[in-house]
């Protein structure tokens, strides 16, 4: 049997949403469940991506993606947010793209 050593958590280099981004992607989240757009959600962390998927249905695909991304020469980040299968906004505040979220032209049919 193999002991989980401090070690092998010092090395996880994972992107993650900061409490204030995902504060913030939580909010427009429960506007969108109060709305009845969105009934379910994911994230996902990887080395050079944070994603937030937001969910019409569980079993379906997702119908919002707000993803944070590391360019690895520039070291900037830049936050993505897919719509309805389509990139549709970048930025490199995330306010940005929650402003556009909450808009009410924006609905999910």
């Amino acid at each position: 049997m193999e002991l989980l050593s401090s070690v092998r958590n010092s090395r996880n280099s994972n992107l993650f949403f900061s409490k204030k981004e995902l504060n913030q992607i939580l909010n427009c989240y429960s506007i969108g469940v109060s709305k009845g757009n969105w009934k379910d959600y994911a994230i996902y962390f990887g080395k050079k991506e944070a994603t937030f998927y937001m969910f019409k249905h569980s079993l379906s695909s997702p119908d919002c993606i707000i993803t944070k991304s590391k360019k690895n020469k520039k070291k900037a980040i830049i936050y993505y947010l897919t719509y309805n299968n389509k990139k549709n906004r970048y930025s490199n505040k995330i306010d940005d793209l929650i402003a556009l979220l909450l808009r009410s032209r924006i609905h999910i049919i």
